[in-house]
């Protein structure tokens, strides 16, 4: 998302005060997780009366859960983008998680974290949020899926003997997770170089 941050001194609401609250909320909660940023830094950050946030909201927790949604939302577009380009199934897959490799080296900033940071931190935290969460992952472990489908039918990526695409995209997508969050405490690149070194060679590059 690219909505900037506007200060706590601004006079003028946007007339998508919803969207705005989200632009902001996700910014702020990407880089410092849920738990740190309260509802005032969020109003304050958004230069949003307390009021216009509860017309929308009912709690901090819904909040959580909306940005999560329109996260994933976005997210299902970019991942549409890449499935719209002209090239085979495995160049697909590459950019997928060229862009992933790229994006999650050399620390975290709001256009990275947003999901390696609440999987960390929301899943005993709130139930609505995990659900969100949860559904995001299937919705790109899905897309992988077709993708690694569609590789074996056009050949470009190699058919391993006794698994299903559904389970390939479950082991990349968790791997790659699990790299993103390790890299982040390690604070080091090495794990996503694993992944991506292992990743490229699963699918023929």
């Amino acid at each position: 998302m690219s909505t900037n941050l506007t200060s706590a001194n601004a006079t003028t609401i946007p007339p998508d005060t919803k969207t705005h609250l989200l632009d902001v909320g996700y910014q702020l909660i990407a880089k410092k997780g849920f738990t740190a940023v309260g509802i005032k830094q969020i109003l304050d950050t958004a230069g949003v009366p307390k009021g216009s946030f509860y017309h929308y909201f009912t709690s901090k927790e819904a909040f959580g859960e909306a940005i999560i949604s329109h996260y994933f939302v976005n997210y299902k577009t970019r991942l549409d983008t890449i499935g719209r380009r002209h090239s085979n199934a495995q160049q697909k897959l590459y950019d997928y998680f060229q862009n992933w490799y790229d994006t999650q080296q050399n620390g975290c900033d709001h256009e990275k974290c947003l999901v390696v940071k609440l999987s960390a931190e929301v899943a005993d935290l709130s139930e609505p949020m995990r659900i969100a969460l949860n559904a995001g992952y299937q919705q790109t472990i899905s897309w992988l899926a077709e993708q690694i489908k569609a590789g074996w039918a056009d050949q470009s990526v190699p058919r391993p003997e006794n698994i299903a695409a559904e389970s390939m995209a479950k082991r990349w997508y968790f791997a790659w997770l699990g790299a993103s969050l390790i890299a982040k405490t390690s604070q080091t690149n090495t794990p996503l170089a694993e992944v991506w070194q292992m990743t490229t060679s699963q699918m023929g590059r």
